[in-house]
């Protein structure tokens, strides 16, 4: 385990865009969630200390912010060879065992991840309507161990800002989690430096 920050992206970056599939092996595309007046993508994974911490928390956040509209995919991005509990079969029971109710995608060539600059798990972007960054960081400052409180504070303030038309906070702390297991080759330049 690497423990590293997310990159932050530039805000006001456009989300690329990604045909992944599923757990069920559906493709899911960005253009499926074009109706929705935000999106979170959420890059996530099976294994990850950090992510096992959230993620009740995180699949009741979910469940609340999609009843309001907010649209929302997890991309596991993983070297699944070298971490097989991060294999779309895992995922799958993940998705059982944790009650998520969003597509969990896997990035099996981890040109999605490279894409969004994703850099660890879990690593959050949020876009407005017209899919510009308006937020990327925490889910909250709570970590494994550190005895802080699972709310989902900064995560939440951001969608509520956005779903509400208003400025999203421009205090943005970075996610931190265990870096992206990427294959031979595939670790991208700013993952580096």
């Amino acid at each position: 385990m690497v423990l590293v920050d997310s990159t932050m992206l530039p805000l006001g970056t456009k989300a690329p865009s990604f045909s992944l599939p599923d757990v069920d092996g559906r493709m899911v595309s960005l253009e499926d969630f074009s109706d929705a007046p935000a999106l979170l993508v959420m890059f996530i994974c099976n294994h990850c200390p950090y992510v096992k911490h959230i993620r009740a928390a995180l699949a009741e956040f979910c469940r609340e912010y999609q009843a309001k509209g907010l649209a929302i995919v997890g991309i596991n991005s993983n070297d699944a060879e070298k971490y097989p509990d991060d294999s779309p079969a895992k995922m799958k029971e993940e998705v059982a065992a944790v009650g998520y109710t969003f597509p969990y995608l896997f990035d099996e060539t981890q040109q999605v991840a490279r894409a969004y600059q994703a850099a660890c798990t879990p690593d959050f972007f949020l876009f407005d309507r017209d899919r510009r960054l308006v937020y990327r960081g925490q889910f909250d400052d709570s970590r494994p161990s550190n005895g802080k409180p699972l709310t989902g504070a900064d995560l939440r303030a951001a969608v509520d800002a956005v779903l509400a038309g208003k400025p999203v906070p421009s205090r943005q702390i970075p996610s931190a989690g265990c870096n992206i297991k990427w294959k031979p080759g595939n670790e991208p330049d700013y993952f580096r430096s």
